[in-house]
Order: structure tokens, then sequence, then C-alpha cells
């Protein structure tokens, strides 16, 4: 017994010491002082908040990408440029009537999402009828139908009579696409349905910022470490603060996405290719993700790790965090397992009310399978900064972040390593 003891005592002290082994080497790249370097340039006044389409939403772009230049890493876009340029359309509706059963419908109760400047529709256009059900998770399947490039008509049921309207801000921001969805608030069932719509267009051009560390023997494998780097701009308030710094939101995820690149650029043991993404537009709709996302064959990607808000404590205090859908695959075991005889402890996302998993930049992959995830450690019913101007670096806890990259980067080195691979998520259950 005492022979069993002395083992086991000096495997759980192995066990220990190899993981503060390696949290120190993560130390050595991975510092508070590093980290306060690049959280206060994101998030600094002379950045103007990052909105989207703004002067300095390009300069922060600049500076990520001379970030991830001096790293080390490899420009994914067109010769040496770390910029992975879209098209985002800005649709404004200038005119729309419907008829649903011969019945003249109210604006209310019709909504099209489309790249055309106009359509005139009915049930003769070859168009596919869909449904979303009393009861059904509105916008997850709105934005599944929407976002699958075939021309659809959806029934709403009428309990969303509050909710459809929402969708509307889609056309802030849209891709060129050649499906059209159009939603129809019904409580019965339809023979006959007529819509037309005359829309104004105009282009507007948008980049993330991506940067590629090639993979030794898994070059195909992709694993992606992301965040956003938009934020909110400035807005007239009440106070002599106008500026949504976003500090939290997301320069804290953007700064993770630079020190993990730092960090496995150092450690150069990467079998699997490893691709770190700033994007834009998620503050509109989550559009770089989307495009991002479709640019790769999700077959392809073994795993996603997106990191949002993670600059104060979570609910449970220091050295932890969530994962958002943790149970849909087994990333997070994966990545507590690596994080054995250390402090800190990846939790379940304890907001699933908030349907957090399909609302994030993780979204678009995990929709097609990927283990993709969100790692936060935002109190989403008590944040007391969440999209106001008093989102500044001082709010922040910058040690408990760093100790936060530091986990993350240590949990991920097996995946990164291809010693792990997380299991799929069940596409079933989107149906």
């Amino acid at each position: 017994m005492n022979k069993i003891l002395l083992v086991t005592v000096f495997t759980t002290a192995s066990l220990s010491a190899c993981a503060q082994k390696q949290v120190t080497k993560a130390d050595a790249g991975i510092n508070v002082k590093e980290v306060t370097r690049i959280e206060t340039v994101l998030a600094s006044d002379a950045m103007k908040g990052r909105k989207t389409y703004s002067p300095e939403i390009d300069k922060a772009a600049d500076f990520i990408a001379a970030e991830f230049k001096a790293a080390g890493l490899k420009p994914a876009g067109k010769g040496d440029s770390f910029l992975q340029p879209f098209e985002l359309l800005n649709v404004k509706q200038t005119a729309i009537s419907a008829e649903l059963n011969g019945e003249k419908l109210d604006e209310t109760s019709v909504l099209v999402l489309t790249s055309e400047t106009g359509l005139d529709l009915s049930e003769k256009s070859g168009y596919t009828l869909e449904r979303i059900p009393k009861g059904a998770s509105f916008f997850t399947k709105a934005m599944a139908f929407n976002s699958s490039g075939k021309n659809s008509v959806v029934l709403v049921d009428t309990s969303f009579r509050k909710d459809l309207p929402r969708l509307s801000r889609l056309r802030r921001g849209m891709f060129r696409s050649p499906g059209t969805t159009v939603f129809i608030l019904t409580a019965g069932d339809v023979a006959q349905w007529k819509v037309k719509v005359s829309n104004q267009v105009e282009t507007a051009k948008l980049a993330n910022v991506v940067g590629i560390l090639p993979g030794r023997s898994r070059k195909n494998e992709y694993v992606i470490f992301s965040g956003h780097y938009d934020h909110l701009g400035t807005k007239k308030t009440d106070g002599t603060d106008s500026i949504f710094n976003g500090a939290n939101d997301d320069a804290a995820g953007t700064t993770a996405v630079i020190m993990l690149a730092k960090y496995y650029a150092k450690l150069a043991g990467n079998e699997r290719t490893i691709v770190f993404a700033a994007f834009t537009a998620e503050e509109i709709g989550g559009f770089g993700s989307q495009y991002f996302s479709k640019q790769f064959d999700p077959e392809q990607v073994m795993a996603m790790f997106n990191i949002e808000m993670i600059g104060t404590d979570s609910k449970w205090g220091i050295n932890s965090a969530y994962i958002t859908g943790y149970e849909k695959t087994n990333m997070g075991e994966i990545l507590q397992k690596n994080l054995a005889g250390t402090e800190f402890q990846f939790y379940p996302d304890p907001y699933t009310d908030q349907q957090l998993f399909y609302r994030s930049d993780n979204a678009t992959l995990a929709r097609l399978g990927v283990p993709a995830h969100t790692i936060s450690t935002s109190k989403m019913d008590a944040e007391p900064n969440y999209h106001k101007v008093s989102d500044h670096v001082e709010t922040l806890d910058m040690e408990n972040m760093t100790r936060i990259i530091r986990s993350i980067a240590l949990s991920a080195r097996s995946i990164v390593e291809g010693k792990d691979t997380p299991s799929r998520v069940d596409t079933s259950q989107l149906r």
C-alpha cells in the first residue's frame, strides 16, 4: 500500500511539475507587460471605438498586421498583406408590397433579405417553402435559412412578431449572394403569396486580418485562434465621454490572438497549420467571421478557439473561463486534461438561454460540424461595462487576463501538435 501511495504521489508530482514547466514556458512570452501594451493600443481613444467602416478600424487593422508580422507569421492575403479583403452590401429598402392568400399584408408582416435591387416574386417563382414554428429558436433558424444561399420563403409563426423586425439590421451588411430569403408572418397555411420589393444597394470594402503558421507534417489540417477587433465607435452621451473603447469587447480577445501568435511562433512545434484571425464587422452581424469561415473546407478545420471578452473575472472568479457549446464536442475535456496540475478551470457556458454558441464568431464553422467554440469570462447577466463608454482598460483584470491567455496556449498544445483531435459537432441538431 505504501509503495502504491508513493507511486501515486510521485506521478501526481511529476504531472504537476510538467504542467508547471509548460506554464513557465508560456510565461516567457505571455506576460502582463506585453498583454497590457497591446490591449492599451487597441482600446485607446485614438482608435475611437474601432467602428466598422471608419478610418480608425483601418488603423487598428494595420496595428494587428504589424504585430503578426513581428511575430513571424506568414501573410494569408495576396502578396505580403495580412489583410483578407471582402465586400459588404448596405441594402436600403425603398418600397415593398405583399399578399398572402389573396389578402394584402402590412409591411411589418414581411421582411426580405436580398442583395438584389428589385424582385417581383410569387408562389410560381420556385422558392423553397420553410417554416419557423411556435416554440422554435427563431434567430438560430432564421440565420440558418438566410445563410444557406438558397431562395426560400420562410413562414414565421405570429408569436415571433416582435422578433422579425430585428432581422432588418442584417441589411446594413450583406454579402452578394444568389439566394434571397423572404420571411412572412402567418399562423396558417399558405396557398398563394406575392412579394414585390425595391432596394438601393451600396458597396463597401472591409478586411479581416489573418496570419498563418504553416504546419510541419499536417499542413492541410487547421487550428484557428480568433477574435473580433471592431467595436461601436463613438456616440453622443449625457456625459463627457463619447468613445466606446471596447477594451473587453473585444480588444481583449484580439490581444489574446496576437499573444498566442507570438507564443506559438516562438514555440515552433505545430504539426498542424495554425491560423490567427482578427475579424471585422462582428458588431453589425458577424460578417467578418462569416466570410473568413467560408474560405475553408470545414472537414480540414480540426478546431477553432474564438476568444471573446476575457478581461473581467468570470462568475467563478480568477483562473477560470467558460466554453460555449461545451457539451457539443469533447474539446473542453481535452483542454482541461492539458491543464492538469494547474489552478485553471474551464466550465460549460452558464448562459445557455442566450444561445452564445450560435451567436458568436465561431457559429459559421460550428454549424458545419467543426468543433468551433468561444472562450469567455463575460458575466452576461451582470457585466457592468458591456457596450458602454465605460469599457476601458482600467476596468480589466490584466493579471487574470494574462493567466487566461497562458492557459489557452497550454490547453491547446496537444491539438496544435496533432496529438488530440476534438469530436465534431452533430449538425443534425440544427435541423
